[in-house]
Order: structure tokens, then sequence, then C-alpha cells
């Protein structure tokens, strides 16, 4: 008994699912079983409220809490709290991942501690009891049956086991509107592929990569693609020293130079030091730049939109470098429209070619005066697919009832695993935005291969191929992120990419010809291994935990063709609307 009240403290929901193995195969009476199981449960709960009481808000600071509760997070749990009291302590029992937060915010309010005792302690009362017995009814159908067969023994407890976790997840879920439509989340990223896993989704590109090493007779022939950037921008380059060759110098590109690419501002700086002083290298950073709030905050080597995040004041820049060491990248913020253009050129040609154009959309719910922002993003077909995330992006303003017609926009950093939605706008290409975007490649010497990420005013600019801002170029590892369009065909996507990486040999291959180094196999992996190392020592948290300010403008400023017209997006079917 007493150490299944100790592996409470470890995790609760799993010890009270072995607790009912235990009863099932006679190693425990039910009573003793679920009683050890509640007095560790309130302990540890009890416990959670004491440090919250003791540490306050410095307790964010601290680990292992830092790592998996944000000030943002800990914000919502208060709102929720202040407003509904003990019963929000009762009902978080039975809502997995709110109970961390909620406890802590319950002893950082210091609320009245005998009322949040006797909440815990009937919440306990309720849920314990169930669990067991619900594990020790199925464990005992099953053993019953496999008693004589010692060998399958064990694997029958298993079986029960997972039997009742998914019961648990899965079923349980089923009984509210809530877990119905995240249910419904988790089935469609299960069953769109746009949404899978990187490293499912690339098996066959890795399969085709291998292929193509052996057809060349050089796995890494591709890393010389771009003989001006490191290893060809595969792992590890820096987001600085490409902005500053393809300007000519560090920052925005030279205003005499009508012919120079317009780049988004930017001033590098390495945090280190307490948290205020992070905060003052920022803001000196902006000060040296002429940058003003709002700004982006990126690390200056990143992949894929991991810890990015738009800050709008020095509370939101204090909160993202919590946790963030290394060299960050403060870049001016651009207002406008989102693309995804990527460049080929072969060395031999004069000019080069777009291979792909991508049209982002950043994913807004409308409000209808009644319904919260959490009820929003759960009912739209196409939200509700990445309902997790934008559940967690946006937790200062989740409880929020928009106005009815108040447009919402749910994320602002244009990558489609941060929610991103992304179209094929490849029917905007024009004479004028090729030979734009050609101007700008050929001014970085050594740049074949790669996609530029820019913002501009309005689709007719864009088309025209003027009044472009870049935000960033990167190399052989960018995709044409056009494939990830809604509806799109997943083997059209892997004739696309396909495609791509066979021009990244072909274009290596050709610069290898004229002189250029392709990085080695082991300073590949070295280099891999880095940013490995660099990912654990850095942040433990998403950025996306810096949200949107609930009272601020996102939306991109009208203009007379509007993206959300002139790219259009395949339809998702509507689920029949729940009333409950």
């Amino acid at each position: 008994g007493v150490l299944l009240a100790l592996a409470t403290l470890v995790t609760e929901d799993l010890t009270c699912i072995a607790a009912g193995l235990l009863v099932s195969h006679g190693k425990l009476s039910f009573v003793v079983a679920t009683i050890a199981c509640l007095i560790g449960i309130f302990l540890g709960d009890l416990a959670l409220v004491g440090i919250g009481r003791l540490l306050g808000r410095r307790i964010l600071e601290r680990a292992p809490f830092r790592w998996v509760l944000t000030p943002q997070a800990l914000e919502h749990s208060e709102h929720w709290f202040t407003a509904k009291g003990a019963r929000v302590v009762l009902a978080s029992r039975f809502v997995p991942g709110s109970r961390l937060p909620l406890f802590l915010a319950a002893g950082i309010l210091r609320a009245p501690f005998v009322r949040v005792a006797v909440a815990l302690a009937l919440a306990g009362a309720v849920w314990t009891p169930i669990l067991v017995g619900l594990s020790a009814w199925a464990g005992a159908a099953v053993i019953e049956r496999l008693h004589s067969y010692e060998r399958v023994a064990l694997p029958a407890v298993v079986a029960a086991a997972a039997v009742v976790f998914l019961f648990v997840r899965g079923i349980v879920p089923l009984f509210t509107w809530r877990g119905r439509r995240l249910l419904l989340s988790r089935w469609r990223r299960l069953t769109l592929w746009e949404f899978w896993p990187a490293w499912l989704f690339e098996l066959p590109v890795v399969a085709y990569w291998l292929r193509l090493g052996l057809r060349f007779r050089h796995l890494t022939l591709f890393t010389a693609a771009n003989p001006g950037i490191p290893a060809g921008g595969f792992v590890e380059e820096s987001k600085s020293a490409i902005l500053s060759g393809l300007s000519g110098r560090q920052g925005d590109a030279d205003a005499s130079d009508e012919t120079a690419p317009r780049i988004a501002r930017f001033q590098c700086v390495e945090i280190s030091g307490d948290s205020p002083a992070r905060a003052a290298q920022v803001l000196e950073a902006m000060r040296a730049s002429t940058l003003s709030l709002p700004v982006v905050l990126k690390p200056d080597v990143g992949e894929r939109g991991r810890d990015v995040a738009v800050v709008r004041s020095v509370e939101e820049i204090t909160a993202f470098l919590l946790n963030f060491t290394g060299t960050l990248l403060v870049q001016e913020y651009v207002a406008g429209e989102e693309f995804g253009v990527f460049y080929v050129r072969r060395p031999e040609e004069t000019h080069g070619t777009i291979f792909s154009i991508t049209g982002k959309r950043f994913p807004a719910v409308v409000g209808d005066g009644r319904r919260r922002l959490e009820e929003l993003i759960l009912a739209d077909p196409r939200a509700v697919c990445m309902a997790p995330l934008y559940l967690k992006a946006n937790l200062a303003r989740i409880d929020d009832v928009p106005a009815a017609g108040e447009s919402v926009q749910l994320v602002e950093i244009g990558n489609h695993c941060r929610g991103t939605v992304f179209l094929d706008a490849r029917d905007l290409a024009t004479p004028e935005l090729a030979a734009a975007i050609d101007r700008f490649a050929r001014r970085f010497s050594g740049f074949c291969f790669g996609r530029f990420d820019l913002r501009v005013p309005s689709v007719a600019d864009f088309r025209a191929g003027r009044n472009l801002r870049i935000l960033e170029l990167n190399g052989v590892t960018s995709e044409a992120t056009h494939i990830y369009a809604p509806g799109a065909s997943l083997l059209e996507a892997y004739r696309t990419l396909f495609a791509q990486w066979r021009l990244a040999f072909e274009i290596g291959a050709a610069n290898v010809a004229r002189g250029a180094q392709a990085t080695g196999a082991r300073e590949l992996f070295r280099l891999l291994r880095e940013r490995r190392q660099r990912q654990h020592r850095g942040r433990r948290f998403a950025t996306i935990a810096v949200a949107p300010s609930p009272k601020a403008d996102l939306s991109p400023k009208p203009s007379s063709q509007s993206s959300h017209s002139a790219l259009k997006e395949p339809s998702v079917p509507r689920p029949h609307p729940d009333p409950e």
C-alpha cells in the first residue's frame, strides 16, 4: 500500500490501473488498493498547493516546473480559478493535463486551504474508486480465463492495463462535446497526411536520398548545391549570416541600391546572465537597429519555426527569455501577406526559375457573442485538426467570448507545424515576380537552391514583384511547401520532393565540377550531433506559449486583393453540429 501511495507521485492514473490489476490478481483487497492510491493522490495534490503558496511565482524559474509550466498556462489557471473557485479543483480531477497548473495556481493565489483540501479529497474519492474498480474488473475478466496458463499471465496483465488505459483515454472523452472534438482532432491528424510527424512522412524521401547518393556515388553531394552557405544550409546554418550575405551587410540592404532586396531589419544578441539582464540585452539591440515593438524573436540557428515568437511587450520578452540561451535574432515585425518562394538555378544558367510558391493563411475563427474562444476552435472544421496547438497558443485568452463577427487570429508564425495553413499559390507566378526573385538570389554569391520566406502588402504587389520584404532565406533543407495544401495528393507530394532532391544532387554535382566542395559525411554527422546537443541544452518548452496579445490586432491590413480570396483553399467536410 505504501509503495502504491508513493507511485502516485510519479503517475496517478497508471498507478490506479496497476492497483486494480493487483486487486484482480488477488494480491490486494479493493479497499486497501483504493485507500492507498487515494492517500497518495491527495497528499501529492496538497503538496502542489503548498509549493505554490510557499514559492509564489518564483516557482516558474525552478526546475522541473519551468520545463512544463509556462507563465501563460498559470495565468489562464489563475483566471479560471478566480472565476469558479474550488469547483475548478474538483473538476480538474477529470480533465487530464489541467491539474498541475490549477493546483499551483490555487497555492499562488493563497486560496482558502481548507476549502481546497476538501475539494481535492472529494475529487479523489470519486475518481480513484472508479479507476481502480474499472481496472480490477477488466483485469479479473481476462486473468480468470487465463489463470491456468501462467506463461501468458503477464501478457494478459499488460493487455488488461492497455484496455483500461484506452478506455479512459478513448471512451470516457466521448461523454462530453469537448472530449469528442479532441478525439476528432486526434483522428484527423492520424488520417490526414499533412499532419503526420516529420519522421514518418519523410521515410520515402530518405530512401530516395539514399538511392540518389548511390547513383551519384556521393551521399552528401547535395550540400554543394549552395557553396556560399555552410553545408549548403542543411544543418546549423546561421540565419543572420545568410541574410547578411543576401544584403551585402548586416541589417537592411542599402536603400540607395534599388536592385537590392529589402530585408526585414535584424540584430543578433548573445543571451546570457539573469532574466532582467537578458531583456535589457534585447532592448539595447532594438535601439541599435531602431526597432520598435512588436518584434520577432528567433534562434539564429533553428528550424521548423521552433522557439519563434512575436512579442509586443517587455513582459513577453522576459517570458520568452526565461529558458533561452544562445544567439538570438531580434527582427523587425513585417505585416502583410506571407509567401514562401522556392528558387532553383543551375550554375551554368544565367537566370534561375521559381520551383514552388506557397501562400500562407493564418487561421482565424469568428466570434458569435456566445461561445468562448476554446469552443470556437473546437467547433471549426479546420481549426479542430490542430486544436491542441491552438488551445496552448491561446491560453491567455481561451475563456474570452469574442463579439459577434469578430475575427480572432490563432497564430502568427508562418510555419505549418505551428498551425499556419499552407496553400498552393503557383498560379500567382508572373515574369515580374520571377525576375525580382532571380535578381535577389543572384546577389548572393554561392546560392542556387532554396526558399525565400517573405511578406508583401498585397497579392497584387506580390504578382508585380514589388514591395517584397525578405524574412528568411533557407538552403537545401527547404521544402516546396505548397505540397501541404489541404486536400493535396500524397503521391504528388512525394513526386515534388523527389524532383526537388534530384535537383539538389544535380546542382551539387555541377558545382563540384566547378571546384566547390561538398561537406563530408563525418563533418555532416558532427554538425547533426551539435544540433542535437544544442537542442538538449536549449529550451524545455515551445515558445508558442508566448501567445498573441488578447487586444492586439494581428490580422493583415486590408488590401484591394486579399490572399483569402486570391488563394483558394479546398473545402474540408463540416461535421454535423453537436448541441451539447
